[in-house]
Formats: C-alpha cells, sequence, structure tokens
C-alpha cells in the first residue's frame, strides 16, 4: 500500500511542480506545445519500444487487444453522445478528452510493480487497441466533428493514425513480438534512456498547461466529461472481476485498466487542433487525482 501511494503522490507532486513553475514564469504558455510535441514523437514512442521488445505474444491474450479497443470505441461513443446539443467545438473536445488511458505512463507502472508478468503482458497488449484511439484515431474523429460533419468520414481518422509516430512504433513492435524478432542492445539502450523520461515530461507537461477557469460552462464540461468516463471504467471493472470467464492475470489486469486516466497525449492533440488545452490538461491531471484513489483500492484487492 505504501509503494502504490509513494509512486501516486510523485505523479502528482511533478504536475504540481509544473503548474508553480508556469506560475513562477520558468515556462511559458507556448512552452506546452515545444513539451507536448517531445512527449508524443520521442519519449512516448521509445517508451513504447521498451515495453514490448523482446516480449512473446500468447494468442489467447490477444483479446485483450481488442478490450482495449471496445473500451475506447465506447468512450468515443458516450462522448459524442453526452455531448449531443453543444457546439461542434464543444463536442470535439468532448470525444478527444474522454477517449483513451493512460496505460504507459500511469496503468503499466502499477501493474509492474504490484502484479504479475502475465498481468503486465496483458496491460501492454490492451494498450494496442487503446493506441488506436489515443494516439490519432481520437483526433482524426475530433477534427471530423469540429467540422460539423454530420456523419462521420473515417479518412481524417486513418490520416492521423498514419501520421502518428506512437501508433505507427506499436504496430511494427506488434508485428516483430509476433515473430519473436528483437531490436539490437544498442538501440535498446537508447530507447532506455529517453523512455524513462516519458513519465516526468508527460506528468511535468500537465503542470505546465493546467489551468482551470472559474467559467461555470467550462466547469460543467470537466464535471460531464470525468463522470461519464469513470462511471463506465468503474462499472466495466467490477464487470470483469465478478463476471467475465477469465484466467486470475487478465482479470487483475483489466480490474485496473477500466480505471485508468485519460490519455496523457490528449491535451497535447487538443493544442494541435488550436482547442483548450489549457482545459484539457485540467480534465487530465483531474483524471489522474480520481484514478489513483480508484486505483489504490482496487490494487488492495486484486493485488491480494
Amino acid at each position: 500500500m505504501t509503494q502504490i501511494l509513494v509512486r501516486a503522490g510523485c505523479f502528482c507532486a511533478i504536475i504540481l511542480m509544473g503548474h508553480i513553475l508556469r506560475r513562477m514564469n520558468f515556462f511559458k504558455k507556448e512552452d506546452f506545445a515545444v513539451l507536448s510535441k517531445i512527449v508524443i514523437r520521442i519519449t512516448l514512442t521509445c517508451s513504447i519500444v521498451n515495453s514490448f521488445n523482446g516480449k512473446s505474444l500468447d494468442a489467447a491474450m490477444l483479446t485483450m487487444t481488442l478490450f482495449g479497443f471496445g473500451f475506447g470505441l465506447s468512450l468515443a461513443a458516450l462522448a459524442f453522445f453526452f455531448s449531443r446539443r453543444s457546439s461542434p467545438g464543444v463536442r470535439a473536445f468532448a470525444v478527444l478528452n474522454t477517449t483513451g488511458v493512460n496505460i504507459g505512463n500511469f496503468v503499466l507502472p502499477f501493474a509492474q510493480s504490484f502484479l504479475g508478468a502475465e498481468a503486465v503482458m496483458a496491460v501492454s497488449l490492451f494498450d494496442v487497441g487503446n493506441s488506436f484511439f489515443c494516439l490519432g484515431g481520437a483526433y482524426g474523429l475530433a477534427l471530423a466533428v469540429s467540422r460539423g460533419e454530420k456523419r462521420i468520414d473515417m479518412r481524417p481518422v486513418f490520416s492521423a493514425l498514419s501520421r502518428s509516430v506512437p501508433f505507427i512504433t506499436y504496430l511494427l513492435m506488434t508485428m516483430l513480438c509476433a515473430f519473436r524478432l528483437t531490436l539490437p542492445r544498442p538501440l535498446m539502450e537508447f530507447t532506455g534512456i529517453v523512455g524513462n523520461a516519458n513519465a516526468f515530461l508527460a506528468m511535468l507537461m500537465l503542470g505546465v498547461g493546467f489551468n482551470i477557469s472559474p467559467d461555470r460552462e467550462k466547469i460543467g464540461l470537466i464535471i460531464r466529461i470525468l463522470s461519464v468516463r469513470f462511471s463506465l471504467g468503474i462499472g466495466l471493472s467490477l464487470l470483469s472481476w465478478f463476471v467475465l470467464p477469465m484466467p486470475f492475470s487478465l482479470k487483475q489486469a483489466l480490474a485496473i485498466l477500466f480505471l485508468g486516466p485519460i490519455a496523457s497525449a490528449a491535451p497535447a492533440f487538443t493544442e494541435q487542433m488550436k482547442g483548450d488545452h489549457e482545459l484539457s490538461s485540467a480534465v487530465n491531471s483531474l483524471s489522474i487525482v480520481i484514478s489513483v484513489l480508484l486505483i489504490v483500492v482496487c490494487l488492495t484487492q486484486v493485488a491480494a
């Protein structure tokens, strides 16, 4: 329990540090865009390589990828529905900032510390399906929604995914794992150094961008997004633990995955879409606080 709380507290402390440094003018508002590019295109990509290299894929565990995709699709559909009476800009923001789970920076470290090796691999495979949305898919959907298109054209989604360096990396690493191929050790040394910086930079980025406006409409939007997201997450977590006929390790993984916070790339993609990245960072940061509480409670049960 102490180890769980220490790690969670460190994440929150880094976010707070970023926010304080921004208030002290150590970081400027425009620095968020620079940090977001570094996180998405460099450190996150290296972190993905580290997570997958040398792993072997079990055909039965590949169902975790379908769970990841299904969860992302469900969140996108719910966001699209609950914001149906809002403006195209607000709907696009809701879709982009409700969908996806922060696995690499948040859920995976918890799984590595408190669950078995099989559960860790299950978390990584879930992230393959999850990455379709949080590394480009949700951004493509949000672009289509922001243009006021009545029918969702999938071309912007696939276009965004084709330009997403992390998503392409996921596909390549999955193929390497399927053929039991590994990358050279010098390359892994490099990705290890860079990838280890990902969690820190992602949390720092959230702190730099964090800013909750007193605007009642924005506060209402934050509450709706977090309510929808965690209501579904808690329900699916309970369902997977008590109902699904799955191996114990997969139940452990799903129980905490559905409680994970919003993908850390969401504020970066919001900034690319010229949206309100400060509001996005606020939603993201608050989702981390809620996830900390939920996962701490969950781990005391599933890791027992």
